[in-house]
């Protein structure tokens, strides 16, 4: 399934410094010009970096797609504040 560009939208609006770049039916997420993240099926995941995990220590761990490495879902996602400064950490451990 891919995502929809709906979806993908809603996840970065209100993130100053947040873009996309769909990729085969999903979308590569960026945060100040690093790949963070990305969705996939209509869900966020990101690089499980130190500071990712550390602000997020229960997060389940997925596969984007077969094959890959696993990133960690965020689940939580009208917390526009936690996203930035999530999104921020794991561009600064990068």
């Amino acid at each position: 399934m891919s995502s929809t560009q709906t979806y993908a939208q809603y996840v970065i609006d209100g993130i100053d410094g947040a873009t996309l770049r769909p990729m085969m039916g999903e979308y590569l997420l960026y945060y100040q010009g690093k790949l963070v993240g990305g969705i996939n099926d209509n869900r966020l995941l990101v690089k499980p970096t130190p500071s990712a995990k550390r602000l997020l220590p229960n997060a389940s761990y997925q596969l984007p797609y077969q094959g890959a490495k696993a990133m960690l879902l965020i689940e939580e996602l009208d917390d526009k504040p936690f996203l930035t400064q999530l999104l921020t950490a794991v561009a600064n451990d990068l």
